[in-house]
């Protein structure tokens, strides 16, 4: 789908006329999509001007295609220029443009991290892609997803034109740190427009007319057999992406209903509910390498980034590769697209998900938008992980859509636990210890779990720290009771978690997912870094959010930090329905430690910030029994 098309001519004769940019608006409202921000509007007209210099002398035909801002299958990316022709062989041939406004004085090179520089970005400095990266990595998506790209063929030529780039900056983004996506796409700045313009007419020396450009837009989305290739290795590397008992069983309907789907059109949606440790996200990553390898176009599906990240990584393991990173997405990655237009959708954290996505702040209801937009859905879910004020993921709300959108739903409920031990009973005695509701673990659980807990957070810090050198990744994480000032978001050296003499950093803000990340075992992670993930041994620091009076588990909403969005307007409920807000503070608050409480595979290790509950849980934790 593009947003603008034309021809080399048309393209000018519009910027010249000075109607482009409405044309461009025009486009996003005949295709039902919300229009850019101001800044992107600029973007627009400072960007597309420079375009314009390019190729208004250049012995580029008349009737070259041009098109602007083509939407990427699989993602809500978009293509800001490309131009389509034949080179002087007859070959059919696409240049990909990435265009940028970055200046040089403001764009910092990051050398330990691959493919990453830092840039300003809404309003501050942040780490992004290379711009090369981004154009071939676009480049890749459409050579693994599209057939016709692939079988025609239709050659690809990336490149990236950073127009106010200046020239003594040049080192920061062209060096070898970059070159390998540089050579996959050239990288051109302000001052090298000539070299530009002779690069692109070397490649289109006849005009299609916009023929290549329509082709590709329409060609077949199906993975390519490299793609597939590629993933099955990577599974099969790796241990922990093995089925057992009711995985399996959920692993093979999951197939079964998409082939299903796929043969006679049938809407279908899976839903799964599975504990904390049931495996949830292990059985997810084997339905979408196994849909793929049925050449059926599928994706991975969470509103928290974490999951994705570890998972992408941990599924490509040491290996380089960035062809399966397009394969995860966000929830609201869906607002634009047409119904049934993905073959399988997979949503983890399904508890997770919300109404309105946050993508250019449109959107109806995330759950109805992945329905739509699939012609099968999976979604896994634990309504007693809904940690977020608008968290609106249910079993009832899935129901609810699927019978809207006509869809046939199934259900399923994963037993098996890798979590705590394998022991069901640890997550039934946390539910009753935080008075979730009353269960038959009061006293213990089934199977040996290491649960204790210290007098200060240096203590458990330390533990934790041991158990990490001596075992797989154990980490400390706690609940969300200091801000996390912007300012120092990305800087080890700021402390934000103080308690006592006591000091660490929260998750640091990087590219690198904290749950693996090599150096984040000095911080301390949040519910957002680490739901969806398991440790060895995870310690939890219990803020001051959570307390014990005269028997009773009680939450203090106002100690939540002010920059954790996960009770934002609760105050505002609070004035208009106090009993309500008094049920959804309770209930966010609660779900929190019961998700931090369950990261653990081995043991949990705690620290309460307040004295009463210290007391209560090492009362709890000294009374546990174990019941072989």
């Amino acid at each position: 789908m593009f947003v603008y098309e034309s021809t080399k001519s048309g393209f000018l004769d519009d910027v010249l006329a000075g109607r482009l940019v409405s044309e461009i608006k025009r486009g996003y409202q005949s295709h039902g999509i919300g229009m850019g921000a101001s800044s992107e509007i600029r973007s627009w007209k400072n960007s597309l001007q420079y375009m314009h210099t390019v190729l208004i002398n250049s012995s580029v035909p008349d009737n070259a295609g041009v098109a602007i801002e083509f939407k990427i299958p699989l993602t809500s990316r978009r293509v800001d220029f490309l131009l389509s022709g034949y080179d002087n062989a007859d070959n059919a041939n696409v240049i990909i443009i990435e265009l940028k406004q970055w200046s040089g004085d403001s764009t910092q090179m990051v050398a330990d991290k691959d493919g990453i520089v830092k840039t300003p970005l809404g309003g501050g400095i942040h780490e992004t892609t290379h711009p090369s990266y981004q154009a071939s990595s676009y480049a890749q998506l459409l050579k693994d997803f599209n057939v016709t790209v692939r079988e025609k063929p239709i050659n690809l030529y990336p490149l990236a034109y950073l127009h106010n780039f200046e020239s003594e900056h040049r080192e920061k983004l062209d060096n070898e740190t970059y070159q390998s996506y540089i050579a996959k796409a050239p990288l051109y700045i302000r001052e090298d427009t000539r070299q530009l313009r002779e690069f692109v007419a070397s490649q289109i020396d006849t005009g299609d007319n916009r023929k290549n450009l329509y082709e590709m837009s329409n060609g077949k989305i199906r993975p390519a057999k490299s793609l597939q290739r590629s993933l099955l290795s990577m599974l099969e590397r790796q241990d922990e992406f093995t089925l057992i008992d009711s995985q399996k069983v959920v692993f093979e309907k999951a197939v079964e209903l998409a082939i299903q789907s796929r043969r006679d059109g049938q809407k279908r949606v899976l839903l799964i509910e599975g504990g904390p440790g049931t495996g949830k996200t292990v059985v997810a990553i084997n339905i979408l390498a196994e849909l793929i390898q049925q050449d059926m176009i599928t994706q991975y599906v969470s509103k928290n980034r974490a999951p994705r990240d570890v998972y992408e990584q941990k599924l490509r393991g040491d290996k380089l590769v960035k062809e399966i990173k397009h394969l995860f997405t966000g929830a609201g990655s869906f607002v634009e697209t047409e119904t049934n237009t993905i073959p399988a959708l997979i949503a983890d954290e399904a508890h997770r998900l919300n109404e309105e996505s946050t993508f250019f702040g449109r959107g109806e209801n995330q759950i109805m938008e992945i329905i739509n937009a699939a012609k099968f859905s999976v979604f896994f879910i634990d309504e007693n992980q809904r940690v977020h004020i608008d968290d609106i993921g249910s079993k009832q709300e899935i129901r609810q859509h699927a019978r809207n959108l006509n869809a046939d739903i199934e259900e399923m409920t994963l037993t098996s636990q890798f979590r705590c031990n394998g022991s069901r009973g640890y997550v039934a005695w946390v539910d009753d210890m935080l008075q979730i509701r009353q269960t038959a673990n009061a006293d213990g659980f089934d199977l040996e779990f290491d649960i204790h807990v210290f007098d200060s957070p240096h203590a458990l810090h330390t533990a934790i720290e041991q158990k990490n050198n001596q075992n797989r990744v154990s980490r400390v994480v706690a609940g969300y009771c200091w801000e996390w000032e912007k300012d120092g978001r990305a800087d080890p050296s700021i402390s934000d978690i103080t308690i006592g003499n006591y000091e660490r950093s929260w998750n640091l803000d990087t590219n690198d997912p904290w749950a693996i990340t090599e150096g984040s075992i000095d911080q301390v992670g949040c519910i957002h870094t680490c739901q969806g993930l398991e440790f060895d041994y995870v310690g939890v620091i219990i803020g001051e959010d959570l307390k014990y009076r005269d028997g009773d588990i009680i939450v203090d909403h106002e100690e939540r930090a002010s920059t954790d969005r996960s009770l934002f307007g609760i105050k505002k409920m609070f004035r208009e329905n106090p009993n309500k807000a008094a049920e959804t503070a309770e209930e966010v608050i609660k779900n929190t430690y019961r998700t931090l409480l369950t990261r653990g595979m081995k043991g949990c290790y705690l620290y309460c910030c307040d004295d009463e509950l210290q007391s209560y849980l090492k009362t709890r934790v000294e009374n546990i029994s174990i019941n072989s």
